[in-house]
């Protein structure tokens, strides 16, 4: 029987092991998406400084990253069901067509959030300087 040091050491291994997975698969998302170093992250650090530059509220803050983080998220697991679908079902099936289909109308959607949140926020702001 191990003892509750070894027990507890091995709980830290596989919490450090449970990270670098982690962070292999965002590796793995960011080479593998290039929707988001082309399209997602230059738009992520325009709104950024925008809300720098009209010094928005705490609430608009949050509701911003809120916002990146569901876009990020959704386009996170698009790309994690676009991977396993090309795994499980490498020639072309209507099922296939339609799983991917839908895991991309989640990123449009969170998309129109986005878009939306953003407007809300700066929208007012950039209409009092004109």
């Amino acid at each position: 029987m191990d003892s509750k040091e070894e027990k507890k050491a091995w709980s830290i291994v596989k919490r450090a092991q449970s990270f670098t997975h982690a962070f292999r698969g965002m590796y793995v998302f960011v080479r593998t998406t290039e929707n988001f170093l082309v399209i997602h992250l230059p738009i992520y650090i325009i709104l950024v400084i925008l809300g720098f530059y009209f010094h928005i509220s705490s609430f608009e803050w949050i509701s911003l990253v809120f916002t990146i983080g569901f876009m990020l998220i959704s386009e996170v697991f698009n790309t994690a069901f676009e991977i396993d679908i090309d795994l499980t079902s490498p020639e072309y099936h209507p099922y296939a067509r339609d799983t991917k289909d839908v895991a991309a109308a989640a990123v449009v959607l969170s998309g129109f959030l986005a878009v939306i949140v953003s407007l809300i926020i700066f929208l007012p702001k950039i209409l009092i300087m004109i």
